[in-house]
């Protein structure tokens, strides 16, 4: 999947995660969470998964965490990528 536009999803409210995406040569992940002592390496791991099942090679991105669920976080990540790509939805391999 190729990210050519800026998108985002999600909020800033509690137990939820902002997360934008735009274009970029490389992939760059930034995680600023209120978990993110506990649970930053998981956050950048469902990251890679959702990054890997979308076949996303570059994208900068951006995760304002406040204690989202991990199906949270996958949820998100997905509606940002999409919204950020011009493909046809293959809605099998997104649920």
């Amino acid at each position: 999947m190729k990210i050519i536009r800026p998108a985002a999803a999600g909020s800033l409210e509690s137990s939820d995660a902002l997360i934008q995406v735009a274009p970029a040569a490389v992939t760059e992940i930034e995680i600023n969470s209120v978990v993110g002592k506990q649970f930053g390496a998981d956050i950048l791991n469902t990251v890679e998964q959702v990054l890997k099942q979308l076949a996303v090679d570059s994208a900068h991105i951006i995760i304002e965490d406040k204690g989202a669920l991990d199906c949270v976080l996958r949820a998100r990540l997905k509606a940002a990528l999409l919204r950020a790509s011009a493909q046809p939805v293959n809605w099998e391999n997104i649920i």
